[in-house]
């Protein structure tokens, strides 16, 4: 929450968001996947035979970056396992990117293998069956029909920096709901849409996979950095926010995490947040993403929807364009502020 905009939040206090942090080292995945669950009392969000969503973050289909990129399908297999013993109807999914397609990164990131074996959906949102919804700037936006209607929402993004929103984790997660591959002519609207996305989808649980994050040119360009943690909440806003704060990058610079805030969608503020585990032992400081000169072009550029297919869309446009900007930036030619 910004400075003097407490208004939207008066008494916020009254009860803390719980925020959960449990090593990996020394516990399989799934032990850890099932305590972080217990403690956020999963039983009372979960309604029995309840249809439930669980999306995690799939955004790359490329081998060498699905670990550091893409939520480990042991993370989600956890999830599933805990759940199935109340719902109904379990559903995994994710979107296209624009130049990946979701069935391509399940597919290469192990997910396939994890519908198989739990006897699970999962889907590719943008092949499902879609509705309307009011989306903030944007106006009305489609998204999955399997998503709007679920009884329970639960997301699994990644620790990670992101050049355009300072952090990525459960809130910007969100954007991969967006059935639309080239829902980059969105990103002019990119945090109050996220923002928006929190309101209509309102997850009723966050679980983050810390185990491998990415720091600097996230959220897939960057360097991998061993966490060896999972971290979990109820509340999305102050799970990011204390993931941030966990990793040394000031959570004031995620502005859709402050707009959501200020919107009543969750707390930000340290003594608003009960902190569960050994944060202390798992403190780090990660490299922030820079948002140089091409990243703040291409944003730009991104709402134009002839830019967008014409030249982000053809292989034979952006990648050569991309390795000529790699060139520059190793040369300190287009390197900007933080």
């Amino acid at each position: 929450m910004t400075q003097g905009s407490g208004k939207n939040r008066t008494a916020a206090a009254q009860a803390k968001s719980l925020v959960v942090l449990r090593g990996t080292s020394t516990k399989p995945v799934r032990d850890v996947v099932r305590e972080c669950m217990e403690r956020c009392r999963w039983r009372e969000w979960v309604p029995r035979d309840a249809t439930v969503v669980v999306k995690p973050n799939l955004c790359t289909a490329v081998p060498e970056k699905v670990g550091m990129s893409n939520t480990a399908p042991e993370i989600a297999a956890a999830v599933c396992e805990v759940i199935a013993e109340r719902a109904g109807r379990i559903v995994v999914g994710e979107s296209d990117g624009l130049r990946e397609s979701a069935d391509a990164a399940i597919r290469v990131s192990g997910y396939r293998e994890l519908g198989r074996e739990l006897g699970v959906e999962v889907l590719n949102f943008s092949r499902q069956a879609r509705i309307g919804v009011e989306c903030g700037p944007a106006g009305k936006v489609e998204l999955p029909r399997i998503l709007v209607e679920a009884d329970v929402f639960i997301t699994l993004p990644v620790l990670k920096t992101h050049a355009l929103t300072w952090f990525t984790g459960a809130l910007k997660n969100q954007w991969g709901c967006l059935p639309q591959h080239d829902r980059i002519l969105y990103h002019r609207w990119l945090d109050p849409m996220l923002v928006a996305l929190e309101r209509q989808l309102r997850p009723a649980f966050a679980l983050m996979d810390g185990i491998v994050g990415m720091e600097g040119r996230g959220p897939t360009n960057g360097k991998p950095r061993r966490m060896d943690v999972i971290l979990a909440s109820q509340d999305p806003v102050a799970l990011d926010a204390a993931a941030m704060r966990l990793v040394g990058l000031d959570p004031r610079r995620a502005r859709h995490v402050l707009m959501a805030a200020d919107a009543g969608l969750g707390r930000f503020e340290e003594d608003e947040i009960e902190l569960d585990g050994e944060w202390a032992d798992h403190a780090a400081r990660f490299e922030p993403a820079v948002l140089d000169g091409a990243v703040r072009a291409m944003n730009y550029m991104s709402r134009y929807g002839w830019f967008v297919k014409y030249a982000l869309e053809q292989d034979r446009i952006f990648y050569p364009v991309r390795s000529l900007v790699h060139r520059l930036r190793r040369l300190g030619v287009v390197e900007g502020g933080a």
